[in-house]
């Protein structure tokens, strides 16, 4: 039986929402949860969902209405469901930061009247409003970092014309990563502060960089997200190209580097030519790009990995690890198509692009060519890779990064298709991210690995890591429980993509 409830006047951060939806479906006797704002397209997909509104409870819903729908074996069993959820909701709103004292805004106004001081707003609400609060913020001298995504691609422009009049960054919409002066904004990872600075319409792109370039010795000065669309031809690279000249003048920064996915080619060059005029050493890495050749100080990585190195010897450090080590056994042996399961999109284009360059037809849902691009509806028979991140995948569910059961329950469900002989996964660390991504990913893993044995074959799973050992979840740890687990590690994403090139080569890289 299904039960809906609506709560009138109670907002949530969506991220919270559906962290708690993911808990309350792991109860005894509870099916599927979907906890969510009443926006339009929250009600879109809970019906999507297998939830029908109807009566009274379809009756003027509003953004700002909390939205409850429970799946449950029995009435005490939904009822058992609610009854935790209100502890969940109080829990968090009312903990121990409220408890002593400390004040909790409920507006932006209130927000600056509370500290003054402060410079930068993060915003996290329903697309349709979030122009409208970035607008406010900006108007107040704000800095922005809008996570928000559904803004529409006018107001997107509205919005940064309006900050860089204001000498403001506008970092958004849909910017889920920054590292301003040191303080991590949204999924960063710890990483030491030195001469590097980076533009990124690129969140994972981002933190691959940051995560290894600390690990090759080297230090971030700032990385200033400037949301997944500012490099297409609408947006033309408007906060890409301010955030290049805040790096010129900052004087403790020397080398910098600009990410994004695949960009429209003349604001491609646009950047290119911004970089190149800078003075200082630069280094693009346009993630799908092939190879090119420098121009004057500005240098092209072939990959995520390759920025890192190119930044660190820009900058002159030398780089203390490899981002590109040989696999620590034979590749040989894993006879069958390969199934990429990642948690981050850029992460999982770049892997797409190195798999098609090294001639493996292979299909993902990020392909930019459309005759290798894959829908989740579709039936994919050969290579594929999934970026599970995608609103198709989503739907009332947690992004994997931050709940990675999707990725998990896929794994050990590709063990089930003998046609599948190397699986290709990501693993992604840092603040707001699973606190233990490997630990669940490993249970997978084995299960996954001892299922083909059982079959008769063998099975090859090969990860990469991003992070640091300062974050939350330390890197070794994870990497040793991946390991632990019969997992092939990775130094780099893209030495992950390379591994599976060669192990689908028959072991010859």
């Amino acid at each position: 039986m299904k039960r809906i409830l609506i709560e009138r006047n109670r907002y949530f951060d969506s991220v919270f929402l559906m962290r708690i939806s993911h808990e309350l479906e792991q109860l005894p006797n509870v099916g599927k949860v979907v906890v969510a704002m009443g926006t339009p397209a929250n009600l879109e997909n809970l019906e999507k969902a297998g939830f029908v509104i109807t009566g009274e409870s379809s009756e003027a819903i509003h953004p700002n209405d909390l939205v409850i729908a429970i799946e449950g074996e029995s009435d005490d069993a939904i009822e058992g469901a609610n009854e935790h959820l209100q502890l969940l909701l109080t829990g968090p709103t009312l903990g121990e930061g409220a408890a002593a004292g400390v004040p909790r805004p409920m507006t932006l106004s209130e927000a600056i009247r509370t500290d003054p001081d402060a410079n930068l707003a993060l915003i996290s609400v329903p697309g349709a409003y979030a122009a409208r609060e970035a607008r406010q913020a900006l108007r107040q001298g704000l800095h922005v970092m809008l996570f928000s995504d559904n803004v529409s691609v006018e107001d997107e422009i509205a919005l940064k014309d309006e900050a860089i009049d204001r000498g403001l960054l506008m970092m958004g919409p849909d910017c889920g990563t920054a590292i301003l002066n040191g303080a991590p904004l949204g999924f960063a990872n710890v990483v030491r502060r030195g001469p590097i600075g980076i533009v990124g319409a690129s969140g994972t792109g981002i933190q691959e960089i940051t995560s290894l370039t600390h690990r090759l010795g080297g230090g971030i000065s700032h990385a200033i997200g400037s949301g997944g669309r500012d490099l297409s031809s609408n947006v033309g690279a408007r906060m890409s190209l301010f955030a290049i000249e805040a790096l010129v003048a900052d004087p403790k920064t020397d080398v910098i580097v600009v990410v994004s996915k695949t960009p429209a080619a003349a604001v491609a060059e646009k950047v290119v030519e911004a970089l190149t005029a800078t003075g200082k050493p630069g280094i693009v890495q346009f993630v799908g790009g092939g190879k090119r050749e420098a121009e004057g100080d500005v240098a092209f990585a072939e990959t995520l990995a390759d920025a890192a190195e190119l930044a660190c010897t820009a900058a002159g450090i030398q780089p203390v690890v490899s981002t590109d080590a040989e696999p620590a056994h034979d590749l040989a042996g894993f006879a069958g198509r390969v199934h990429g399961l990642y948690c981050g999109g850029t992460l999982c284009q770049e892997a797409w692009s190195l798999m098609q360059r090294a001639g493996i037809d292979v299909r993902s849902n990020v392909a930019g060519d459309p005759e290798t691009k894959a829908h989740p509806e579709m039936e994919v028979s050969g290579n594929v890779l999934w970026d599970l991140g995608d609103d198709a995948f989503t739907i009332g569910k947690p992004h994997p990064m931050i709940e990675p059961s999707l990725r998990d329950d896929e794994v050990v469900r590709c063990a089930e298709d003998n046609a599948v002989g190397v699986i290709l996964v990501d693993c992604v660390l840092g603040y707001g991210a699973h606190p233990d991504p490997a630990g669940s990913l490993a249970d997978a893993a084995k299960r996954a690995i001892e299922a083909a044995r059982q079959d008769g074959r063998n099975l090859l799973i090969i990860a990469s890591v991003t992070g640091t050992d300062d974050d939350p979840q330390n890197r070794s740890r994870q990497v040793a429980a991946l390991t632990e687990a019969g997992v092939l590690v990775a130094p780099s994403n893209a030495a992950a993509a390379r591994w599976a090139v060669e192990a689908m080569n028959g072991g010859v890289g």
